[in-house]
């Protein structure tokens, strides 16, 4: 009798076990990444993504999703375009930086990878448009990350957000 009580439950126990193996293995659960892209009808954000061409070259800038899964290490170099303005038509002041690709505006992290400071930028310019970087960034933002003179600087960039208000879409 005893054997058979001892039995049952191991019988229930790797039943339940296995019950709850399978309900974690579903992809139908609400936090599925399908399922929330499914599920978001809110129009696309109002963004800059036109081709555009510079010094005879063209540049076709990202859609959302491929801007979203935005992550590159290389050079980036300073610039000062203080009281100027953007390709957004926004003056150029404080936390800003300039990408030849990514949509405009969106949000990206910046780390210096020579001492790990990072920081958040709103991308609303073009360039740089020398060929082996990445991102310019400004003065404010090379403060912050600790980079305090002129030239390059190697960095890691990872986009955080693509668009502005309600439409915002947010990196995963």
């Amino acid at each position: 009798m005893h054997t058979v009580k001892h039995a049952y439950r191991v019988l229930m126990m790797v039943a339940t076990g296995g019950f709850l193996l399978l309900g974690a293995s579903c992809s139908w659960k609400s936090g599925d990444k399908a399922s929330r892209y499914a599920q978001d009808t809110r129009p696309e954000p109002k963004l800059k993504k036109s081709p555009y061409t510079v010094g005879g070259k063209r540049y076709r800038p990202m859609g959302v999703a491929e801007a979203l899964q935005y992550c590159e290490t290389g050079e980036a170099s300073l610039y000062n375009g203080n009281n100027t303005i953007g390709a957004l038509g926004e003056r150029l002041n404080g936390m800003y930086a300039a990408h030849r690709t990514l949509p405009l505006p969106c949000q990206v992290r910046v780390t210096n990878l020579q001492n790990g400071k990072s920081c958040l930028v709103r991308v609303n310019d073009r360039g740089p448009f020398h060929r082996r970087r990445i991102i310019d960034i400004s003065p404010a933002v090379a403060k912050a990350i600790g980079f305090h003179r002129w030239g390059v600087l190697q960095v890691k960039v990872e986009t955080v957000t693509v668009g502005d208000g309600p439409n915002q879409r947010k990196r995963d």
